[in-house]
């Protein structure tokens, strides 16, 4: 899978990022919060972004710039 960073909260790598995969998805980088209640598969898992980052996105790809 090739991955592209398309936006992050910072430039080092444990911070909240979006990502884009060849496959035409995303990948979510984040915590992994363990309080929210959800009764997820085991398949799955929940992170948890600020919601800056999803505005972040939407600007540059607004600006072309992802």
């Amino acid at each position: 899978m090739k991955v592209t960073k398309l936006v992050s909260t910072c430039d080092i790598k444990d911070c909240p990022t979006i990502y884009a995969t060849d496959r035409d998805t995303l990948l979510v980088q984040g915590e992994t919060p363990t309080d929210h209640g959800l009764e997820i598969p085991a398949h799955e898992t929940v992170v948890e972004i600020p919601t800056q980052l999803v505005f972040d996105l939407i600007r540059k790809s607004l600006r072309g710039d992802a």
